[in-house]
């Protein structure tokens, strides 16, 4: 298995009218193709902002990212954007569905800004991915129509619209109750196990058991990292 993200002594600060806080200090991480992670960690640890990072939504102060084999934060912005468009794919805890457009227009709005799947197979393809997540019935619906559950769930297919070989989720089961984020938590181990690398970020240290590695971030750093059975 070969690491398809590195993270090289990556920092990151923030200056503000009290001085300057470092939320990250010296992350040095690797993350395997088709890797199921888990990142904890209390409140202020770092977790957000680490994810951050790897979809190039933040910039680090100091250190590299490396995303099959491109320095993510050297490309300029309209580069980065088109990266981050074929190479990730971000669930959202609020899911972040565009709420006037149905299920099905908001898979075809993400292909259709990246432009990787051609345009005869997307309407195909939403319906597919649909199909997966098991709410094929409600394409057509908006989202305020659907469960928080079924939300995420098309919040998932939207992420796996352009067939990006990574998928972050921040807090994806946030909002959700015990049984929806048993599921989601599920159907996310499902895309690894389909050779997708997963990193999600989550409080839910019970749910962690479930993933094959767990890294347990304290003041920024890497307090821990723990591998599960199998690894």
């Amino acid at each position: 298995m070969s690491a398809i993200i590195e993270l090289q002594r990556v920092c990151r600060d923030y200056k503000g009218a009290s001085g300057t806080t470092a939320v990250l200090r010296e992350i040095s991480l690797q993350f395997m193709s088709g890797e199921h992670v888990a990142i904890v960690g209390r409140s202020g640890s770092g977790k957000s902002t680490l994810l951050n990072m790897l979809t190039g939504i933040d910039h680090p102060s100091r250190g590299e990212v490396h995303i099959g084999g491109v320095n993510i934060h050297r490309l300029d912005e309209s580069a980065l954007a088109r990266w981050r468009g074929r190479h990730v794919g971000i669930v959202f805890q609020f899911f972040q569905l565009m709420p006037a457009l149905t299920i099905e227009q908001n898979l075809l709005l993400a292909m259709d800004l990246v432009q990787s799947i051609p345009r005869p197979d997307r309407r195909s393809r939403a319906g597919a991915l649909l199909e997966q997540m098991g709410i094929a019935a409600h394409a057509r619906k908006l989202p305020a129509a659907l469960s928080g559950g079924e939300q995420q769930r098309a919040a998932i297919a939207r992420a796996l619209a352009n067939n990006p070989p990574i998928i972050v989720a921040d807090e994806p089961t946030g909002n959700l109750d015990s049984q929806m984020g048993w599921e989601i938590h599920a159907l996310l181990a499902q895309l690894a196990r389909q050779g997708k690398t997963v990193i999600v970020v989550t409080h839910d240290r019970q749910a962690a058991t479930d993933f094959e590695r767990v890294i347990t971030l304290e003041d920024g750093r890497v307090a821990r990292e723990d591998l599960r059975s199998g690894r």
